[in-house]
Parts: structure tokens; sequence; C-alpha cells
């Protein structure tokens, strides 16, 4: 920060990190994205950005959703109501994956696509589940175990 002003990066920085970003500091760093341009690449660290309802600006709504683009992401795809044990991952330049992560085990590839999954998407790759008997015996045998300790 500059004496008493506005944060102002020094000259010639290559490289800005801004760490987990609320909806004040996304206003300055949508300022410091306006001043320089492409001269720094701006890095937004868990910004959860599908998360934020408030922007300030529809210009800046549009700068952090469409014109940053996420480099990894792994988490819950959908309301857990909705779509129980679905997960998103991408790590750039790959696609997204949506995948179901089961009570033992890795989790398992439902689909891949280019654009971020829906909460619709999600909803319909968990409605397309065929889980074997095999599964759901192992998974029936740990909700009873898990029973045991509540």
């Amino acid at each position: 920060p500059g004496s008493g002003g506005a944060f102002v990066l020094p000259d010639k920085t290559e490289l800005a990190i801004f760490v987990a970003p609320g909806p004040k500091e996304l206003v300055i760093v949508e300022k410091i994205c306006n001043q320089v341009g492409d001269a720094t690449l701006v890095i937004l660290l868990n910004a959860r950005l599908s998360r934020q309802t408030n922007f300030g600006s529809d210009d800046a709504r549009q700068l952090f959703l469409n014109e940053f683009k996420p480099v990894f992401n792994l988490g819950a795809a959908a309301k857990q109501d909705d779509a129980p044990g679905i997960l998103i991952f991408r790590k750039f330049p790959d696609d997204w994956m949506i995948a179901r992560k089961p009570q033992v085990g890795q989790p398992k590839l439902l689909i891949k696509q280019a654009d971020r999954p829906t909460s619709e998407d999600c909803k319909a790759a968990y409605d397309s589940i065929e889980i074997s008997d095999v599964e759901k015996g192992v998974e029936n045998i740990l909700d009873n175990v898990a029973g045991w300790f509540r």
C-alpha cells in the first residue's frame, strides 16, 4: 500500500498473486488489471469466483468470470442434496471432469467436457450412475460401521 493511498503495484511487476480475495479486494484487483493490462500476470489463488455474487460492476463480473481461467479446481460440484459425492476437477489445460467419490477407493470418472460443469450437469451425471452390487455392499457395510460411532 502507498502512504495512506490506494494499493499500487511497483513498476514493471511481472507477477501479482492475490490470495482468497473477497468482494472488496476484487475491486482493487480489477483496477490493477485495468492499469497494468497484459504487462503483468495476475493470479487469483483460492478466489472461488463461481461463488461470488458481488463483483461491483458488470465489467468486473465479465473480467473475473470470462477472462480469468481456472487452472486447478477440485471441489464439490453441486449441492450435495442434488448430487451426493459428486466432484468436479480440472487442471489446465485439460478438460473439466465430473467424478463420483465412493466411500472407498479413488474417484470414478463419469464425464469429461470442455466447459465448466453446471449444477444440472452434475445432477445428470449423478442420476446416470450405475453402482455394482459389490460396491453397494461395501458402502452399506461402511454406513453401518459409521453408524456405530454416531
